[in-house]
């Protein structure tokens, strides 16, 4: 490489070396150097051969909670027209980027839809663009629904019915960009992680699904020093936070008043009932009540109670489940 470093592709140098140096020597990124690394990314001021070995870096030594709370600083700093000021207030943060071979259809959007309206303003985000299954953009065209592309048609969709998807591309473009270099790694990055925790909307709440029950520690440790107000994480089919309802589910809660703590949820139907057919046509018959398959009903309701156990302290785990069933009976059609 001929060409003189500019200033940024110098200072990111430096941080490519920390994490690379070998045994013994190198070490994770604080805080402070990886949001000012992950800024760097995000402006375009590093070499693409920079960037390739920092993200496989961070992958190889295994994700640090401090590291990825600097990345999500800057990715959250990067991003226009987010925030509360901007589109309203939201009760619960939603992530979908789910892109594991076990995701089938995305029953949890059918649990988001019921969630608002009871009441609760839900802003769900994200990319399927690597998931075989459907994705939740199909879904909703299936159910009616429009995607919203920008911070003042979120607004205009929780004003209105509560529920509003913003695809990663349209309010985090660079993250959305960082997600895709996938196809050249062969491999997931730590970006996975910082795009599942970004809230755009500054919510009250937020439920979390990973693919890897390692990846829940790491979830609550950045949401614990990030100090969100709450943050229910569960292992869930494909990386959703979706219940299984053929299984108990572990649920594991953030909450800047009280900690951590962890509620084990039942089984709510056997292995053997059917569960419904994975297709939009299916989803939308199991809204509607045309087919009431109860392995996909008892995962909706299923996981409408971890939406109410992230917005609600307090309410115990049963409790949940009898409201969350009311809830999917009091649906209304879209």
């Amino acid at each position: 490489m001929d060409q003189e470093l500019s200033e940024g592709q110098a200072r990111f140098a430096g941080y490519v070396a920390t994490l690379g140096r070998g045994p013994g020597k190198s070490r994770a990124l604080t805080r402070e150097e990886a949001r000012d690394a992950f800024s760097l990314v995000l402006s375009d001021a590093v070499h693409p051969a920079q960037l390739g070995a920092f993200l496989m870096l961070l992958r190889y030594r295994g994700e640090d909670p401090d590291e990825i709370t600097g990345l999500v600083e800057a990715a959250r700093a990067s991003v226009a027209g987010a925030g509360e000021h901007a589109v309203g207030r939201v009760d619960l943060d939603w992530p979908s980027y789910g892109a594991g071979r076990t995701r089938g259809a995305p029953w949890f959007l059918l649990s988001a839809l019921a969630v608002s309206q009871a009441g609760f303003r839900v802003l769900m985000h994200g990319t399927n663009a690597f998931s075989g299954a459907i994705s939740v953009g199909d879904a909703l065209a299936g159910l009616g629904q429009a995607v919203s592309t920008d911070a003042a048609g979120v607004g205009d969709a929780l004003d209105r019915r509560g529920f509003a998807y913003w695809p990663v591309d349209c309010f985090a473009p660079g993250v959305d960009r960082l997600l895709d270099m996938r196809r050249l790694f062969g491999l997931r990055s730590p970006v996975n992680t910082v795009a599942r925790l970004l809230d755009p909307g500054n919510a009250a709440a937020s439920v979390d699904g990973v693919f890897h029950p390692a990846y829940i520690a790491l979830h609550l440790g950045v949401a614990e020093r990030l100090q969100r107000r709450s943050l229910l994480v569960i292992k869930g089919g494909g990386g959703e936070a979706e219940r299984p309802a053929t299984k108990a589910t572990a649920a594991h809660v953030w909450r800047h008043d009280t900690g951590r703590s962890e509620l084990l949820l039942p089984a709510l139907a056997s292995p053997s009932e059917p569960r419904g057919a994975d297709t939009v046509a299916g989803l939308v018959r199991v809204w509607r009540g045309e087919d009431e398959q109860h392995a996909a009903v008892q995962t909706v309701i299923g996981t409408i109670t971890l939406a109410l156990l992230a917005l609600e302290p307090g309410i115990e785990a049963a409790a949940a489940d009898r409201r969350a069933g009311e809830i999917w009976s009091a649906r209304r059609p879209i």
